[in-house]
């Protein structure tokens, strides 16, 4: 009975994201018939096969390589989802430790370049854990949205970090970018196994972080207590519980994870580099989808950036048919739309079965 209850809780925690990336799947093949009747079929057999192509170890590793700062984000918005706050801040916190991880990486010189990524990239957790936590203290002491002070600081934290890349001398003026960093996450053979693809070792990290984050989550008294603060305040505080340090530590954590992210983005050794627009990072909000996809579960999220990753790879085929990059934006924005009202239904069946038996038992007395 009760291996039979697990199966229907998997089940249930499945149903909305299956249903919702059918829909979308579905929807968005209807969108390409809209947009290119000719090509809507080739369109749609392209969107289905992602990274199946012709050169598919190469595609699966660019896979990867779009999955590993999603993924941290995702980490990042669903840690802060599990624990009761919203961190809707991510795209500040991967800007400042994005920046972080550069400096460090640029100006170590006094550390071995074989080795000043590891610095690097606890630089950058430090960075956006210090930005989180700024919206954590507020939330925890005066009991500011978080939401709301999240969001503002997207903006602190971008003219911030444009303004200290001039200051520090980061800034190449010939191509508007950051300077080349001279360290970064190694390979560990993936370069090998999918040759000819940006993946690194960045994929590795971030999935190490999803299974540590589930472990801290699910398997401590520390997970336990931070959702017991998330649940309810009030009741945690009667049992025991520091609130205050709660709420600022999930703020920390979260804002750590997606600092990360912006350190794995530009150490990974695809050549990329901070641009000095003034745009907010997109990783950030596309971490709150790949959360909300695996509905908040760490490992879930494994699946829901990969998947994301995957329709990346579609976006790029699916120009040489003549369609926008920005169809595929809408395919997953669809996703998730379908994935907030199958939750919806999943909820409604189950309460129609509730009644079913409720009903049944009254008939039977």
């Amino acid at each position: 009975m009760k291996n039979k209850s697990k199966r229907s809780k998997t089940i249930d925690g499945l149903m909305p994201s299956l249903i919702s990336i059918g829909v979308g799947l579905l929807l968005g093949g209807l969108l390409l018939l809209v947009s290119r009747p000719g090509n809507a079929l080739a369109g749609f057999t392209t969107l289905i096969r992602g990274p199946f192509t012709s050169m598919p170890l190469k595609d699966f590793g660019n896979m990867l390589y779009y999955a590993a700062p999603i993924l941290l984000t995702g980490l990042s918005v669903g840690f802060a989802f599990k624990t009761g706050l919203f961190n809707i801040g991510a795209s500040g916190q991967f800007f400042s430790g994005a920046f972080a991880a550069v400096a460090v990486g640029v100006k170590l010189e006094a550390v071995p370049v074989e080795i000043r990524w590891i610095f690097s990239l606890i630089a950058a957790f430090l960075v956006g854990a210090m930005v989180a936590s700024v919206a954590g203290i507020l939330k925890a002491y005066f009991n500011v949205n978080e939401v709301i002070t999240s969001i503002m600081f997207n903006y602190i934290s971008m003219y911030m970090v444009l303004y200290l890349i001039r200051a520090w001398n980061l800034y190449n003026q010939l191509k508007n970018e950051t300077v080349t960093v001279p360290t970064s996450v190694p390979k560990m053979g993936l370069d090998k196994i999918f040759s000819g693809s940006f993946v690194g070792g960045a994929i590795v990290v971030a999935i190490i972080a999803a299974i540590i984050i589930y472990f801290v989550i699910e398997k401590t008294t520390f997970g336990f207590e931070l959702k017991a603060v998330g649940f309810n305040r009030d009741a945690a505080k009667y049992a025991g519980i520091n609130e205050k340090r709660s709420i600022i530590l999930s703020m920390f954590i979260a804002g750590g994870l997606a600092g990360l992210s912006g350190a794995v983005t530009y150490l990974v050794g695809s050549g990329k580099h901070i641009t000095l627009h003034q745009t907010i990072p997109q990783e950030g909000f596309d971490g709150i989808a790949v959360a909300l996809l695996a509905n908040s579960h760490p490992i879930g999220i494994i699946f829901s950036a990969v998947f994301i990753g995957y329709l990346r790879i579609s976006s790029q085929t699916l120009q040489t048919l003549g369609y926008v990059p920005e169809m595929i934006n809408m395919v997953v924005s669809i996703i998730l739309y379908t994935s907030a009202l199958s939750v919806l239904f999943v909820n409604l069946r189950n309460r129609l079965s509730l009644k079913k038996s409720s009903d049944k038992g009254e008939v039977v007395q």
